[in-house]
């Protein structure tokens, strides 16, 4: 009976950290279809998000974006050519590189990378009483800190994850090319490509894109404001949220294969 006990309180508290998350990511999209809501402190941070997690990393993600080009699309070149199914190559490289690995291997970029930072931010303010003092001035933290990291991270995930699929393609056609393992000819290349992405495999990349960035960005900013008045407590704070954004990414993208495709 104990471990029932355990098991429905865990369910049942991951139950309230999902409904939470949910809400904040609800009124941020809510929120910012208000034009008062962007005023120029927000913008600004707004701004400076989007640069912070779409500029910054672009080098990195370019990089990763060339050896999975050369490791995936080259061999899935080789070996449709091998066995005869050079049809197949299209639709492979869209369901493997653009649906899959794209949106996946962006968003753990950007969570490890700019989301760690995000709740170390917010809960350095927290600690220092900075909230406290935003709120005794008339300050919505919710509509100055919140919101446009939630918003930013987002718009700035689905850019990279434009740019690594885009890389990681041509990357893989150039490499190919060169060892003159596939196709020498980039616009057949490129029209096999186009030929086999469909409205739902977009529609499929721009949710694995944006709702885990969502949810990343929400849960940093739920632990990072949960942060009491000890600076002890960040290291904690940003593991849970490395931890529960991680989760998330995988959860939703499963989720978004299976209410696309099946």
């Amino acid at each position: 009976m104990r471990a029932i006990v355990n098991l429905g309180a865990t369910v049942w508290r991951q139950y309230d950290e999902l409904r939470h998350t949910a809400a904040v990511i609800g009124t941020a999209l809510f929120v910012c279809l208000q034009p008062g809501s962007w005023r120029r402190t927000v913008r600004k941070t707004f701004v400076r998000q989007v640069l912070a997690v779409g500029i910054e990393p672009l080098g990195f993600i370019c990089g990763t974006a060339i050896f999975v080009g050369i490791s995936v699309v080259v061999q899935l070149g080789f070996w449709t050519g091998k066995a005869g199914q050079s049809q197949l190559l299209g639709p492979l490289l869209v369901a493997v590189v653009a649906r899959e690995l794209g949106p996946i291997l962006t968003n753990i970029v950007v969570i490890v990378r700019s989301s760690s930072a995000m709740a170390t931010k917010l809960g350095g303010l927290k600690a220092s009483g900075e909230i406290h003092t935003m709120e005794a001035q008339g300050i919505d933290p919710f509509l100055n800190l919140v919101m446009p990291r939630v918003l930013g991270m987002a718009v700035a995930t689905l850019c990279l994850t434009i740019v690594f699929i885009v890389v990681a393609l041509a990357s893989g056609y150039l490499f190919g090319a060169w060892l003159g393992t596939g196709s020498r000819d980039m616009w057949s290349f490129t029209n096999t490509v186009l030929r086999a992405l469909h409205p739902q495999d977009m529609v499929s990349i721009v949710a694995k894109s944006i709702l885990p960035a969502l949810f990343a960005s929400a849960s940093c900013c739920i632990e990072g404001l949960g942060v009491g008045g000890s600076y002890a407590e960040i290291p904690h704070a940003t593991q849970r949220a490395l931890t529960r954004s991680i989760a998330g990414l995988f959860v939703i993208s499963a989720v978004v294969s299976m209410l696309t495709y099946l």
